[in-house]
């Protein structure tokens, strides 16, 4: 990796994910294209920082004090990469996003690349993406094939969230609806995904996104109002509305393990995502789509209720169990 004039500041934020983010910087180790790498660390308890800052000396290390999600950690990332104190509101002309936490940041690297740690790059994926921004202008942010550790597809191109979407994830197709919606366009997916084309799509996964920094001046980063999930929905959101295209590059692979972080903590991570996916709704409008849209989980959570119970008393789950995910059911019901 070359710290002079470097075209990609990757921006990989942890926590308490250390053996992978050894994979994930390792990997990155591999890139041909001038690249700077920041991690954010977002106060693990593990030897997250310490493994960096010994085994890593090329990656900057920016330790946090507590915990500021995913949104938090990467503006906090691209704040450094700016040289301004972490946490300070972009110095926008005109005033920033109304009731929201979005800031804009002036960068003079080119590229902005956002990784998961639970991720390995293959060789080459960085430079296939960034030369596909390079020839083609208008298209302002891409994302990879992602791989399964065992070298499988994950779905890693989606549609913006449609009602249909959340009946889906709601009622389980061959559970409450017919099994071949599953893994469709009408839940969401791109049949593209089966071939080696690079196409255009609402939104990746971000577990790794490559975006550039024209798009961070003009349309802002991620919201940091989200902790967590649903924010690289909303930011595609914006950067779409603002006239950019959004493309999957299938020659770019990255092995995505899946839910590292989030796994540490099960039900307060399912009150997050339905927390943000409900604030995305809001946000996006109108009334009557964000009223179906809150039937519909109110719907799923009297379900997931009932089938929680009935685990319950068949002995398939303990006592522990049960009170947790009632928990969670009714924290969503009352957001």
């Amino acid at each position: 990796m070359s710290h002079s004039s470097p075209l990609v500041a990757a921006i990989v934020v942890s926590y308490n994910t250390a053996a992978l983010l050894r994979a994930c910087l390792r990997s990155l180790r591999g890139c041909t294209v001038p690249l700077r790498v920041v991690v954010v660390d977002n106060a693990s308890r593990d030897d997250s920082a310490a493994m960096v800052r010994s085994e890593f000396p090329e990656v900057e290390l920016l330790a946090l004090d507590h915990n500021r999600g995913f949104a938090g950690g990467i503006a906090a990332g691209l704040a450094w990469l700016e040289g301004r104190t972490v946490g300070a509101c972009a110095g926008d002309a005109e005033p920033p996003f109304p009731g929201r936490s979005i800031s804009r940041f002036n960068l003079s690297i080119p590229y902005v690349l956002i990784l998961n740690p639970d991720t390995v790059v293959h060789p080459g994926a960085i430079e296939h993406m960034v030369a596909f921004l390079e020839a083609h202008p208008r298209v302002g942010l891409v994302g990879p094939r992602l791989l399964n550790p065992d070298g499988t597809p994950q779905p890693a191109a989606f549609r913006f969230p449609t009602l249909l979407m959340t009946a889906l994830d709601l009622f389980p197709p061959g559970e409450a609806l017919p099994g071949r919606l599953y893994g469709s366009w009408w839940h969401g997916r791109y049949p593209q995904e089966r071939g080696e084309a690079p196409f255009p799509i609402d939104h990746p996964l971000g577990a790794c996104m490559l975006t550039r920094a024209e798009v961070l001046a003009t349309v802002g980063a991620l919201d940091e109002a989200y902790f967590m999930y649903c924010e690289e929905i909303e930011w595609c959101w914006r950067i779409r509305r603002a006239g950019w295209a959004i493309w999957q590059v299938p020659a770019a692979r990255v092995t995505h393990v899946g839910g590292a972080a989030t796994a540490q903590v099960r039900w307060p991570m399912l009150v997050a995502l339905w927390r943000s996916r409900d604030r995305f709704a809001a946000m996006r409008g109108p009334a009557w789509r964000l009223a179906a849209h809150r039937t519909i989980v109110r719907a799923g959570m009297a379900r997931l209720t009932l089938r929680a119970w009935r685990a319950y008393l068949q002995g398939r789950i303990d006592r522990d169990e049960l009170r947790a995910r009632l928990l969670a059911y009714g924290r969503i019901l009352r957001l």
